[in-house]
């Protein structure tokens, strides 16, 4: 349940909210980021960038070090994908912290747990280390246990949304399309709401259920042949069992009776008499009177004839083998005896361990019974006694009464003279707050007045040394020693530099657009003029002698007459032009403002307002910029 309170004051949340919050990620060789490491704040953080940059490689990362795979982060179909090109492997490592109520096992990893992803050609692997930095473990089980102690689920769409997710959901078309389930937009909300997870899990469940009912079925048809041949045994066991008494009754008999032996001379009919008498003389069923005579007139026959002999041998065999196989049953039958005695025990046990539990049960029951009475008479007591307190008490309790009224009183007017107090507290620290603005931005005041006036005055003393020499204001004192190098290797060029350009021109009107013209050409007007290539070596070698760097030189042939523009070429408009506002008398000075500064096309007006109508309003024709009179360009 979320906490119903408002933190006004982020400094100051409870640190049981603390616990699952990203505090860094560190990238090394991982998609298009070499080495790369953010410090993240705990509450929104915006990572910004051009397109290209990383910044989906840095969800990438966090998808890949959670746990998820290559196919699933829909930026790659492998994990050494995610290897930088020319890499061997890619590291990423993600710092959660684990502070507060909601920390995983922080006896073990502390107030910090680290992720390290590494990945290689051939494998990648998962480490867990603590705060310390000690592993803790490696298994992909360990990390999704932590995964889903903090409820991170990186394949949701609502945890983490691709760009392919948000585009494919802005133009999914109507609203009803999102929840068709065909979609790929229902998708998301199907991931969203954790239905995908559920709908797996009820496939999963339904595959094992076919499963079990298949091996049910085998089961089933593995064990009829078994319960066939069970029901087989059970049958010859009857038949063995019966054969066994019928058995047993003859050997009675000829044990106890063995004048029988002794008068086989008498006929038949009295030895089937005197049989049948034995059996019934061992206290055994008359009815094994056919098994005795069947047995009687073998021997008989037997006796008789030599042939009888050897049928007696081979039932005497018989019966050793049916004796063995009833020794079987007979022991098979004692042990399941012996378990029917064992579970008449236990039933025995538990019957009398049940009449115990009853019988203590009674007696917890007389004793609950007798506490509850006890209980009512205490209750009794105590009320009784409440009553004779409270009427004994009646008189202090009104004294108290009073005297709390009148500390109420006290109380009431402290806590107003407190209010007072509280209130010109806060308007004295409102009047200090403020005076404390006042103060920053009357400072803040002085310092922007004094670098203007530090401006200025370099300004000032910067068009003072202009002033004096016309050729240092394009360039400064570098230009002077350029010029006497120029003067020393004058003799190796084919024709005399021109320049600086600045210094071979005069503005018309120049107090009001110099800072236009600055803007406009002033680039420009530091600039050489060689002839040729040659020049323009021994030029930069003259620059580079004076310690002039960066120097520009422009080439143009010398001996190309003035360019006379036509007048549908310039700029239809009244307001003037650059070039027209700049005089030389040197023709490949203006040539070269035409063909290099375009200054034939940059018109030039008093205020923004113009400017603004020049620029924009009116369809002027080989119009390159505008330019007001306080440098602004449009």
């Amino acid at each position: 349940m979320a906490d119903p309170r408002v933190y006004t004051d982020p400094t100051h949340v409870p640190n049981r909210l603390q616990a699952g919050i990203i505090s860094r990620i560190r990238l090394e060789n991982f998609m298009c980021h070499s080495n790369l490491e953010i410090e993240l704040g705990d509450w929104v953080n915006f990572v910004t960038g051009q397109n290209g940059s990383g910044k989906s490689a840095i969800l990438t990362a966090l998808c890949v070090a959670f746990g998820s795979r290559a196919r699933g982060t829909q930026r790659a179909n492998t994990m050494k994908d995610f290897i930088k090109n020319g890499c061997s492997h890619a590291l990423v490592q993600v710092e959660i912290k684990n502070h507060g109520e909601d920390a995983f096992k922080p006896e073990l990893y502390g107030d910090f747990i680290i992720v390290d992803r590494r990945i290689s050609e051939s494998t990648s692997s998962i480490i867990l280390k603590n705060s310390q930095g000690r592993r803790v473990g490696t298994r992909k089980e360990d990390l999704r246990e932590i995964v889903e102690h903090f409820n991170i689920d990186v394949e949701n769409p609502c945890v983490i949304m691709s760009q392919d997710k948000s585009r494919e959901f802005l133009h999914s078309g109507n609203a009803k399309d999102k929840f068709k389930q065909l979609t790929p937009v229902s998708q998301f909300f199907f991931k969203a709401t954790l239905l995908q997870q559920v709908d797996d899990l009820l496939k999963g469940i339904e595959k094992q259920l076919q499963d079990a009912k298949a091996l049910v079925n085998q089961l089933e048809e593995s064990l009829r042949p078994i319960l066939k041949e069970l029901d087989e045994l059970q049958e010859r066991s009857k038949r063995n069992s019966l054969f066994h008494k019928h058995l047993i009754c003859f050997t009675y008999a000829l044990r106890h009776e063995n004048w029988l032996i002794g008068r086989l001379g008498r006929p038949m009919q009295e030895v089937i008499a005197l049989a049948s008498r034995a059996i019934c003389v061992g206290g055994k069923s008359s009815t094994l009177f056919l098994g005795v005579y069947s047995l009687g007139s073998s021997y008989f026959q037997g006796h008789e004839k030599t042939k009888g002999a050897h049928k007696m041998e081979e039932l005497g065999d018989k019966l050793s083998k049916k004796k063995s196989q009833i020794s079987n049953m007979i022991e098979r039958t004692s042990e399941v005896r012996r378990m029917k005695e064992d579970l008449k025990q236990n039933l025995s046990m538990a019957v009398k361990e049940r009449l115990e539990l009853e019988s203590e049960q009674d007696r917890r029951t007389r004793q609950i019974q007798n506490m509850v009475q006890r209980v009512k008479l205490l209750e009794q007591q105590i009320h009784d006694l409440h009553e004779q307190y409270m009427k004994n008490t009646q008189a202090e309790e009104n004294e108290m009464e009073e005297k709390l009224k009148k500390l109420q009183v006290e109380v009431d007017e402290v806590n107003a003279n407190y209010q007072r107090l509280k209130e010109e507290e806060d308007e004295m620290a409102q009047r200090i707050a403020t005076l404390e603005n006042e103060i920053v931005k009357i400072t803040n005041q002085i310092e922007d007045v004094e670098r203007t006036h530090q401006n200025i005055s370099s300004r000032i003393r910067e068009l003072q040394m202009h002033q004096r020499n016309k050729v240092t204001a394009f360039g400064g004192g570098r230009v002077a020693s350029l010029l006497q190098a120029i003067e020393r290797h004058q003799h190796k060029f084919s024709s005399p530099p021109i320049g600086p350009i600045g210094a071979h021109v005069k503005l018309e009107d120049g107090e009001m657009w110099s800072i236009a013209i600055e803007n406009a050409v002033g680039r420009v007007l530091n600039a050489f003029i060689v002839t040729d290539h040659k020049d323009a070596r021994i030029l930069r070698a003259c620059a580079r002698e004076a310690n002039y760097n960066h120097l520009q030189i422009i080439i143009y042939d010398f001996s190309r007459p003035r360019i006379d523009i036509p007048r549908h070429m310039l700029p239809q408009t009244n307001h003037p032009t650059v070039f027209s506002v700049m005089h030389s008398d040197n023709p490949t000075v203006l040539n070269v403002l035409v063909d290099v500064a375009g200054a034939e096309r940059q018109v030039l007006v008093k205020d923004y307002d113009i400017g603004k109508i020049v620029a924009f309003d009116q369809r002027i024709s080989n119009l390159k910029e505008v330019y007001t009179s306080d440098g602004y360009k449009m």
